[in-house]
């Protein structure tokens, strides 16, 4: 019996021995999927999983499509997903010397255009999600559905709790401090942080031009207020609000598992006004 027992062991040893698990994809940097698109003079750098129904995945200020690491495995598995790098964010490099929200929508339309998608499913967190609603302004007919998570329409007080908005001011006078800017990287990294001082600026009637069914989410601990997230539901024909308990601006990876089924069955279910 023992020597037996000895045997099963030595084969289970040789058998963990020789399983490798699963290697953790590093996103934003998966060059065995990876691809760039030429969009409106630039290179976008995009990675594609699953297949399935488009669905554009659109990262905050300052990130890339890493961001969305808790969320690709989950929709990959019944989406087209569509993870992509912003202009001058990421891999998607951009050496022009401005940057806007309307630039950066007009940027998701060229890239479905050029990836022959008429149109997607949009998922945006932050910034993306401010660009979500911005490609849903200026383009209707590339999206199908929107889901807005941590979006602001105006670069002040009301738009962004006064603690974070004062620490930006600080940000912009260490900026001015440091001028002029030598390197790329600093003038890269300027040019995003001025995007967020400067915009958006967007005015909620301006949101009527959005048709689509859209969800609008925010944390009940966010860097946006409470009633500007409000706001902006209420601005949208066909929308709903979730406001998130227990959470802050990372509203995606805070509630990983409820964030991802409620975007999913908003996304599978018809709409129906409340």
């Amino acid at each position: 019996m023992l020597k037996n027992t000895a045997t099963i062991i030595c084969l289970l040893l040789i058998a963990f021995t020789g399983f490798s698990q699963p290697k953790k994809i590093n996103y934003g940097r998966n060059d065995s999927v990876g691809k760039f698109y030429g969009v409106r003079g630039i290179k976008m750098y995009t990675e594609e999983y699953g297949t399935g129904k488009p669905l554009l995945m659109i990262h905050g200020n300052g990130g890339n499509m890493g961001a969305f690491g808790n969320t690709i495995p989950y929709f990959a598995k019944k989406y087209r997903l569509i993870a992509v790098d912003s202009r001058a964010h990421g891999r998607t490099v951009d050496n022009r010397d401005s940057l806007s929200f309307e630039m950066m929508a007009d940027d998701f339309d060229a890239l479905l255009t050029a990836m022959h998608i008429d149109s997607a499913y949009v998922l945006g967190w932050s910034d993306g999600g401010i660009n979500a609603l911005m490609l849903a302004m200026r383009h209707p007919g590339k999206v199908i559905k929107l889901a807005s998570t941590g979006a602001n329409l105006v670069p002040d007080s009301t738009g962004l709790i006064p603690s974070y908005w004062k620490n930006e001011q600080k940000e912009v006078a260490n900026w001015q401090k440091r001028m002029p800017l030598k390197t790329a990287k600093d003038k890269n990294t300027y040019k995003v942080f001025m995007l967020d001082w400067l915009q958006p600026n967007i005015p909620f009637s301006a949101l009527k031009a959005i048709q689509c069914p859209s969800l609008i989410i925010g944390g009940d601990r966010d860097l946006i207020p409470i009633q500007h997230t409000v706001d902006i539901a209420q601005a949208i024909s066909k929308s709903y609000l979730w406001i998130v308990p227990n959470s802050g601006h990372a509203t995606l990876i805070e509630h990983r598992d409820e964030f991802n089924k409620i975007v999913d069955d908003f996304f599978e279910q018809p709409f129906r006004k409340k």
